[in-house]
């Protein structure tokens, strides 16, 4: 069996449809109707990834990351999310979200997210010395998300050195711009990942959503390019 993932949610059939997808990809699987039910499996057992959804009564996904930031749980979250939310990616990064999967989602799409997010941290845990392009791209988002841009850009730097034909180092940059609030640099980047492949999907995603935000970030949108394929 793989690693341990807990899903919080209150919508009975999304329970079901992640839960059956996961199980089947050999996925030990962990189920809460809320966020206080979720906290308490989390205190009780050791649990690498959850699946959270953003809004749920009682206590939603941003009450429930703040409390396991705050008693500093090693776990990753990934949200999930309807086309109606308002809360940016910075906040929920900030609070320690490692991804997002969005209403409505096919079983291949929880499938790799999950898979990506314990690939990028068995990558950073590892001790071993880095050498591709694609561990130098995972360990790029992870330091994103913990908003060490530094790092991260010292990653996509490495990712580059080894292929600079690639357009995700570029998307990359373009989203740490934006974060940060360099509304113009980002233009540029998502720009440049499309001069190397028009075809790129997280990069159209990107620029199209970042001239429409006006510098705002918008959880539903902000396309890392995880789940996109090799063209």
């Amino acid at each position: 069996m793989k690693n341990k993932v807990l899903i919080v949610d209150d919508e009975k059939n999304i329970r079901l449809t992640l839960k059956t997808a996961l199980k089947k990809a050999g996925y030990q699987v962990e189920t809460a109707v809320n966020g206080e039910d979720g906290l308490s499996i989390l205190k009780e057992e050791e649990i690498p990834v959850i699946l959270l959804d953003m809004k749920m009564p009682g206590m939603d996904g941003i009450q429930f990351l703040k409390e396991i930031a705050n008693d500093n749980f090693e776990t990753k979250v990934i949200m999930i999310t309807g086309y109606g939310s308002v809360e940016t990616a910075v906040e929920t990064l900030k609070l320690g979200a490692v991804d997002y999967l969005r209403k409505p989602f096919k079983p291949e799409e929880i499938i790799g997210i999950v898979e990506d997010v314990f690939e990028r941290y068995k990558v950073e845990n590892s001790g071993e010395e880095v050498e591709s392009f694609e561990e130098y791209i995972m360990l790029a988002k992870n330091s994103i998300n913990k908003r060490d841009f530094t790092q991260a850009k010292k990653m996509l730097r490495q990712a580059t050195s080894l292929d600079s034909q690639k357009p995700e180092p570029f998307n990359l940059l373009g989203i740490i711009y934006e974060m940060q609030h360099k509304q113009a640099e980002a233009m540029k980047m998502y720009r440049a990942a499309l001069a190397l492949n028009p075809a790129y999907k997280p990069a159209n995603d990107n620029i199209e959503r970042a001239g429409e935000s006006m510098g705002s970030i918008n959880l539903d949108k902000i396309n890392f390019g995880d789940d996109e394929e090799e063209n």
